[in-house]
């Protein structure tokens, strides 16, 4: 049902429908949204995946769910920590299939800006820059990325700075997922909660919808994780479309 989408269900879950049998998920800093959907995809599907985050967690099962992408408590349960040059490293040779890198802005060629806002010699924001995003966005297999804000300010046609440029395949929002086809991001799913016209108007770059399908509802086993993550709404409360 139309319903059952939030904005914050929606990310997770379209985050966590990214991930593949057998692949090798990686989650950085300040990406809670993604901490969540990878631990999501564990207790909602039936496939194996194998998950590594930022705070050295090879396959951890946290008793309690932090707030913070990188708080130990995601070593947990683990049978082994990887450091970050280790990351660095298996994404260089290849070994990471998957990475979720978050972004202040991102356009339609998925290129994706984490440095300032305005003019780089007077910007109106300055914004703690890629971390590892220029690393391990040409590098890694696929790369996912999100934002909680769908609109002209964070889905541009053209970045205030290219901090990042790679293999971005896929853009999740609170109304919409995006995946790259022929060079470009195209619309593949919308949240059924808004038109499609709505998608268009707050997004500032064009894009391709032939295809686009109102996004499959949320199952019973997704829905049922998400509450076990969040069970007093302390992560859905802080994300609003």
């Amino acid at each position: 049902m139309q319903s059952d989408w939030t904005p914050f269900s929606y990310i997770v879950v379209n985050l966590a429908r990214q991930i593949r049998p057998g692949e090798i998920a990686f989650s950085g800093v300040n990406s809670t949204p993604a901490m969540l959907a990878c631990l999501l995809a564990k207790r909602a599907y039936d496939f194996h995946f194998t998950y590594l985050n930022v705070a050295g967690g090879v396959e951890p099962v946290p008793k309690n769910i932090p707030h913070s992408s990188s708080d130990p408590a995601l070593v947990a349960g683990s049978p082994a920590i990887f450091g970050n040059e280790d990351f660095y490293d298996l994404c260089a040779r290849g070994g990471l299939d998957l990475v979720y890198l978050g972004c202040a802005q991102v356009d339609g060629e998925g290129r994706t800006n984490v440095s300032v806002i305005g003019d780089w010699k007077n910007p109106k924001v300055r914004l703690p820059g890629g971390g590892g995003a220029a690393v391990m966005m040409p590098t890694a297999k696929r790369v996912v990325t999100w934002r909680t804000e769908h609109s002209t300010r964070t889905l541009v046609e053209k970045l205030d700075f290219v901090t990042a440029a790679g293999n971005l395949q896929t853009v999740v929002t609170p109304i919409a997922v995006f995946q790259k086809r022929a060079g470009r991001l195209a619309l593949e799913f919308w949240n059924p909660q808004v038109a499609l016209d709505e998608v268009a108007r707050r997004t500032g770059f064009r894009f391709d919808a032939s295809g686009a399908q109102p996004a499959a509802p949320i199952s019973a086993r997704e829905r049922a994780a998400l509450d076990s993550l969040d069970p007093r709404g302390e992560f859905a409360a802080g994300l609003r479309a």
